[in-house]
């Protein structure tokens, strides 16, 4: 073999390795919280988005977490481009996104009587909204970008006892309030119940041994965390929603190719009927004898103790006054007939 031909047999060589380093920047790591980790819905959901995001000129490697303050930690520190996780752990992120999972925020009631339905409707057309070209400035805060919103399911009150029916009922119960999520303990403490600290690891521990009386939790925890189990024989799931859960994909916008948010919350977008139909699955599970209905007159009073806690809560700085300016928007827009559209309460927030 001649000098030369070696030297191009090397320099193939290095050009080829060079690619090969090139390509494995190129590629995005994507932490995925999910209660089952890899073998969970949302990761399920996720290696779809990976196939659909190659023709956007994103590579994108999934790690999966069952510990969500961990995927949230790893995407803050840069050991990952992005991050899946609740709106709880995002809206340090983004704020205006995470305005989607307060109190009350996406819950419609008519007529005395929670219209489920409308309320998902609610969480739709917001989603729709953010994945929409106008919102792009909202969607990034500094060099974090909203990449997707996709619902959880509502937060329903889960209870060991279905004498807790009423918001008066409430006072002196211990309910789970999350440390990382500073708006739950004030709106637990407004009603004269005790916040009983927790996370998303241990909060079903509380309340399947006795430690709590209630927390708030979506049907898809229900068997995976056992709620049965301190739900026993006297308790309930309440008939509810507190307000309705989104996770929310947030990445670093440099790791990415221009104008591929855009692309990525459109996708999210395009499948909230599939997370909805996942939630519906998960309600239809749920024993017909574990639900509390409640009454026109309670469901009134949860829904006006909601709106003024996560007013005052708002003015207190723990919540986005964008957002929830919003979300009235939409909330109004399905539900026009609703005496709150009247007023100016979130309407002329800054």
């Amino acid at each position: 073999m001649t000098l030369v031909k070696r030297l191009s047999g090397a320099s193939l060589a290095v050009l080829l390795a060079m690619g090969a380093t090139t390509s494995a920047q190129a590629s995005q790591k994507l932490c995925v919280y999910d209660i089952l980790g890899t073998s969970g819905d949302l990761f399920n959901m996720a290696k779809d988005y990976v196939v659909a995001m190659q023709k956007y000129g994103a590579s994108i490697e999934l790690k999966g977490y069952s510990d969500e303050r961990v995927a949230s930690e790893d995407f803050r520190t840069g050991q990952c481009d992005g991050v899946i996780a609740t709106a709880f752990r995002t809206r340090q992120f983004n704020a205006v996104a995470g305005s989607i999972d307060t109190l009350g925020a996406t819950t419609i009631v008519r007529d005395g009587k929670i219209d489920i339905a409308a309320s998902y409707d609610v969480v739709r057309k917001i989603i729709q909204t953010y994945a929409s070209p106008a919102a792009n400035k909202l969607m990034t805060d500094g060099n974090y970008e909203i990449g997707g919103i996709t619902p959880l399911g509502a937060a329903y009150p889960f209870l060991n006892d279905r004498k807790i029916n009423t918001v008066e009922a409430l006072a002196g119960k211990r309910i789970a309030s999350f440390d990382y999520d500073k708006a739950q303990a004030v709106m637990i403490q407004r009603i004269g119940a005790q916040p009983i600290s927790a996370d998303i690891m241990n909060f079903s521990t509380k309340f399947n041994n006795g430690a709590v009386d209630m927390i708030a939790a979506p049907t898809l925890a229900y068997k995976p965390l056992e709620l049965h189990k301190g739900i026993g024989k006297n308790g309930a799931i309440a008939r509810f929603p507190i307000m309705i859960l989104t996770y929310q994909v947030v990445f670093n916008k440099t790791k990415f190719p221009d104008g591929f948010g855009e692309k990525s919350r459109g996708y999210w977008s395009s499948q909230f009927d599939r997370s909805l139909q996942l939630i519906k699955q998960a309600d239809a599970s749920i024993p017909a004898t574990t639900w509390m209905e409640l009454s026109s007159e309670n469901s009134y009073k949860y829904t006006l103790m909601l709106r003024e806690s996560r007013i005052d809560i708002a003015q207190k700085g723990l919540y986005d006054k964008r957002g929830l300016k919003i979300i009235k928007k939409v909330r109004c827009n399905v539900n026009p007939s609703d005496p709150e559209c009247t007023t100016k309460s979130e309407e002329d927030w800054k």
